[in-house]
């Protein structure tokens, strides 16, 4: 976090404001604040006053509804905004930070001062005060109350300097972080349009804090006017570009996640901003995106793009519940294989959360392409790897639910007498190894043979476990029946079956299904 602050010999007045001389009086009781914080509201309001540009603190620049140096209030103005300012903050705001780095890559900024003004490093200096204290909600509040948005503006629109872009951008996502806040953000006159207009810029910085303004803004009650900022043909394919040409990690992540933050915003706003989207090609990017992380995933794994290849994940699987976009993904073949490649993955630990994303769209994608089943029947180590994610979705109930629904389609479509004794071995290993873990499943949630009797519909979480128990049943079962000369075959050996855990899984199934 940001601890840059001002010298205290830096400005006159700075030392008036933070350390009073020691011979004025203390102000009588009904006119002290009850602060409960290190911060010194009118130290927050001296750092806002920093940040006005140049012409404005002649006194003739007009910011707002009045001249800026004599909007901004003074303490005890507003005894009520200020005496609530606590330190805290939400977990979605974010530090100031140095630099992100290039287009590309990231590098360190060596001799970040050269070729700065003194003004310009106090002014980065304040920013980055306020950037930081920007995540408290009551500090936002009282900022916002003292026309820090409309200051911002005022830089965006003057500034020459990608760094005080970046600091007023950064600022305006951390205000953005509360949700109070996105409204005062929105209906500052210019602004939406301003911060619309970074997107142009080709600063890694300024376009990360761009795309995390634009996706915290979308979430709000307001996201319609900045959907509507956003709709021209122009703008969006600016936002794919940057998608798509983006190296810098941080990068990908923001700019994947406006994306993601159009497809899971209100109907009203998806409405204006998906087709031409879709037009503009936005399925085909993600799966292209999506065989790129892949690659990298199962080459050197880089733990900073976990995050993207799960935001990836998600977009893809946000389009594949629109039954007006759906088909587009579910009958790709390439993001079937790219799926069933993670969900595979021996290792999982690492990208938990991309695989149990990965399970809910592969569940959607059966919905639509039911045919594929049976080919995924065949492929006995995609259904061990179906059953290695329980562990990583025990508190996701859809995700849960997706699980019973896609290996319940999948064994419903084995047809184990005629199966090689060696798939079926392989098969019979795999359930037996699973005895655990469907154990605790049915203990932690038993079924309700009554739903089971009265139901109609199909593809509950429910119906999809008896379905499960009963084809697991059935396969444990001929099993049993199976000569020992056959079980033991030479082909057979290298799969080891605890029979004692067959026999405990097929007991439990047949309670389960009866």
């Amino acid at each position: 976090m940001s601890n840059s602050f001002p010298e205290e010999n830096e400005e006159e007045d700075d030392q008036e404001l933070q350390q009073p001389p020691s011979h004025h009086p203390s102000a009588p009781p009904h006119e002290s604040f009850d602060i409960s914080t290190t911060v010194d509201p009118s130290y927050v309001i001296s750092l806002i006053r920093k940040l006005l540009p140049s012409d404005a603190k002649g006194g003739e620049h007009d910011i707002g509804s009045g001249l800026i140096h004599e909007e901004l209030k003074t303490v005890g103005e507003n005894e009520d905004t200020t005496k609530s300012i606590e330190n805290g903050g939400e977990a979605e705001a974010t530090e100031s930070s140095e630099n992100y780095g290039k287009l590309d890559v990231q590098e360190p900024k060596n001799n970040q001062n050269e070729g700065v003004s003194a003004g310009e490093q106090t002014w980065e200096e304040c920013g980055c005060i306020l950037w930081d204290l920007a995540a408290s909600e009551e500090h936002a509040q009282f900022m916002v109350q003292n026309f820090i948005l409309d200051v911002l503006l005022a830089n965006l629109v003057v500034s020459q300097s990608t760094r005080t872009t970046e600091i007023g951008l950064g600022i305006i996502g951390n205000l953005a972080c509360h949700e109070s806040q996105r409204r005062q953000i929105t209906s500052v006159n210019g602004l939406v349009a301003a911060i619309v207009e970074q997107l142009l810029l080709d600063d890694v910085p300024c376009l990360c804090e761009a795309c995390r303004v634009l996706s915290l803004c979308l979430e709000g009650d307001e996201g319609v006017t900045w959907a509507e900022a956003l709709q021209s043909d122009q703008i969006l394919s600016r936002i794919l570009w940057i998608v798509e040409n983006a190296l810098n990690p941080l990068l990908i992540e923001r700019s994947v996640g406006l994306i993601l933050a159009v497809l899971e915003s209100q109907q009203k706003i998806a409405a204006i901003l998906l087709p031409p989207l879709l037009t503009l090609g936005l399925s085909s990017l993600l799966i292209k995106l999506l065989a790129f992380e892949m690659s990298k995933l199962k080459g050197e794994r880089v733990p900073e793009r976990y995050c993207v290849l799960d935001l990836i994940l998600r977009a893809i699987e946000a389009l594949s519940t629109m039954d007006d976009y759906s088909e587009e993904i579910c009958l790709n073949n390439e993001l079937v294989q790219l799926v069933k490649e993670l969900i595979k993955l021996p290792d999982k630990y690492e990208v938990a959360s991309s695989c149990v994303t990965a399970v809910v769209l592969m569940a959607n994608i059966l919905t639509d392409a039911t045919n594929l089943a049976s080919d995924l029947s065949q492929d006995l180590n995609f259904l061990q790897g179906l059953f290695d994610v329980f562990p990583f979705a025990s508190d996701d109930t859809e995700a849960q639910s997706a699980l019973w629904s896609t290996i319940a389609r999948l064994l419903t479509r084995v047809q184990e007498s005629e199966m090689s004794p060696l798939n079926f071995e392989f098969l019979v290993s795999i359930l037996a190894s699973k005895l655990d873990l469907i154990e605790d499943e049915l203990l932690a949630r038993p079924l309700d043979h009554l739903e089971h009797k009265t139901a109609n519909t199909p593809g509950t979480q429910t119906d999809a476990r008896l379905i499960a128990m009963k084809r697991i049943s059935n396969i444990l079962t001929h099993w049993k029946s199976l000569d020992d000369s056959v079980k033991n075959t030479k082909s057979t050996e290298d799969y080891r079956i605890n029979e004692e855990d067959v026999d405990k899984l097929l007991d439990h199934c047949c309670n389960a299904s009866r």
